[in-house]
């Protein structure tokens, strides 16, 4: 095994860890496991946000943003 867990259950989830292992015969540490994987599997993945436009335009400069000559007449 990787990793080692140790976790504090309050006593409803204590008793469901014991209700759990008792019915379908498998050790706590294999309904944990269990328990993880279906947490993961209903966790969509996160979403990168997306930037409409990124890298659709092209100015033909490199270095349009950090060129002082470019950004004349911009700003004050």
């Amino acid at each position: 095994m990787a990793r080692v867990a140790h976790v504090r259950l309050d006593d409803d989830t204590d008793e469901l860890l014991d209700r759990l292992t008792r019915q379908t015969g498998k050790s706590a540490s294999e309904i944990v496991r269990e328990g993880l994987r279906l947490v993961a599997s209903a966790t969509p993945p996160p979403v990168t946000p997306e930037i409409i436009g990124l890298g659709a335009f092209d100015s033909g400069h490199d270095d349009l943003g950090s060129n002082k000559a470019h950004l004349r007449g911009f700003g004050g």
